[in-house]
């Protein structure tokens, strides 16, 4: 596996060449940048995978640009991060009491004045942008993975797109069945002073939390970002919001069409637009008397926005940003969610369950499963997964846990009742497998179980006489 390794990264730096400067978002939008940058560069080496697209650009274009779609990711991390961890034994396809270990630790305190929250927030943000988050060890002494042993230790983030997927088989052909990700590079940009160039980072997969909720198809091994199929969506976003600020600023009106006299001359035209632009267009001068001389004739062209509906023409867009991401329009706030009587309706309580049950439940599990590797699991039936137990936007949900609860209870007593063994009847609960309970009934009936002809003790009247 060594030697494998140091082929596909000497191979790596062959054809990565030197590292290309600082990306910087710049009109026309970012994913028509992607688009030409694919078309010219290709997919890259069959034996490596990199996200597809410029990460810089769907943070400048997308996260700070747009409203919605901050407001969505932030509906999306701030109940990501309201989770904890912890190991469970998985016996007979069936999960186990939650229990802790000492490796732990650093989940919690990932570093000096991070959290568990800190930690997750970056993963989330990275899996929005990217597609993909990176997570492994470092310590004081500039050790990377596990040899990341000594004072300091702490885990770190690999920004995304400065890391690289080499993939590798027994045959050393990328595309063989048995291919996978045999090492990851993390390898930044010339960091600017004296032209230096920090060294390539090789890690082996078992030291690196890769975290990808969302695959994607075109790739083997990579994630894809939420936002690639809403692109177009979030462009016609801003070009509405753009829209509605040029209508302010123009006055509050989409055309005003003044006509002059035609023995105007070229110069008073030009000296009656430039004192009209002056007086009358930008918000500060809307709503102002229009008084003209000399035969001039203002009309206005076009339509406001009530006649345009731009609210159900944004709000469309609004919408299907929150599908992408996964979060209902009522939990993040959008208008569509919020109009009529829909909280008043309940409707609520169902945005949050489909949020819940639908979109972060997925990805907690992904993230347990992608952190798990990054800690010794206390025995080979341990899991690490999610614990919700005190997550705040599921507390509704502990109603019906405890009806489910007191129905399983209901459901115990009859069997007990019943005559069954009392292991055998949690066995059946737990597992809803009927057969738990053959070849396990008491053989007493039910009430007071006792053997069939067993007599409740003497006749009453008889010991009274005794007496």
């Amino acid at each position: 596996m060594a030697s494998m390794l140091d082929r596909v990264s000497a191979r790596h730096r062959a054809m990565v060449g030197p590292a290309g400067a600082k990306g910087t978002f710049v009109e026309p939008p970012f994913w028509r940048l992607d688009a030409l940058r694919q078309a010219l560069l290709g997919s890259g080496a069959p034996d490596r995978e990199q996200i597809e697209h410029e990460f810089e650009g769907y943070v400048a274009g997308a996260g700070k640009a747009n409203a919605v779609v901050f407001s969505c990711n932030y509906a999306r991390l701030r109940v990501f991060v309201d989770v904890q961890f912890g190991w469970r034994d998985r016996a007979d396809g069936q999960l186990g009491p939650f229990y802790d270990s000492p490796d732990l630790a650093l989940l919690r305190r990932p570093w000096p004045t991070g959290s568990l929250a800190n930690l997750l927030a970056w993963m989330e943000m990275d899996a929005t942008y990217a597609g993909n988050s990176y997570i492994t060890w470092c310590d004081d002494a500039g050790r990377f993975g596990r040899a990341a042993r000594g004072p300091g230790r702490r885990l770190v983030r690999l920004r995304p797109n400065w890391v690289t997927l080499v993939i590798g088989s027994h045959s050393d052909d990328p595309y063989a069945l048995d291919a996978q990700v045999v090492g990851i590079i993390y390898e930044p940009p010339v960091s600017g002073i004296a032209g230096t160039r920090t060294q390539p980072v090789l890690l082996l997969p078992s030291e690196v939390c890769h975290y990808s909720p969302i695959p994607d198809p075109a790739a083997r091994f990579r994630g894809m970002s939420w936002l690639t199929p809403v692109l177009r969506e979030i462009g016609a976003d801003l070009a509405a919001t753009e829209h509605k600020a040029k209508f302010f600023e123009n006055g509050a009106a989409l055309s005003t069409v003044v006509s002059l006299d035609k023995d105007i001359t070229p110069e008073q035209f030009a000296e009656f637009v430039e004192l009209f632009k002056m007086q009358h267009e930008g918000p500060r001068n809307a709503y102002k008397t229009l008084f003209f001389g000399g035969g001039a004739d203002v009309a206005m062209r076009g339509v406001d926005l009530q006649k345009l509906d731009f609210k159900a023409v944004q709000g469309g867009g609004e919408t299907r940003i929150a599908a992408a991401a996964g979060v209902h329009p009522v939990v993040v706030g959008l208008s569509e969610g919020l109009s009529g009587s829909s909280l008043n309706a309940g409707n609520y309580s169902a945005a949050r369950r489909n949020v819940g049950d639908g979109t972060m439940r997925h990805l907690w599990k992904e993230a347990a499963a992608s952190l798990e590797v990054l800690f010794p699991r206390p025995s080979e039936a341990a899991e690490l997964v999610p614990d919700t137990r005190d997550t705040a936007f599921l507390r509704e949900d502990a109603k019906d846990v405890a009806d489910i609860q007191f129905r399983r209870a209901q459901a115990l007593r009859s069997l007990l009742d019943a005559g069954y063994e009392p292991d055998a009847a949690v066995e059946f609960l737990r597992s809803d497998d009927i057969t738990r309970l053959v070849g396990r009934h008491s053989g007493l009936f039910s009430v007071q179980l006792q053997p069939p002809g067993t007599e409740q003790g003497g006749d009453p009247s008889s010991e009274g006489g005794a007496a």
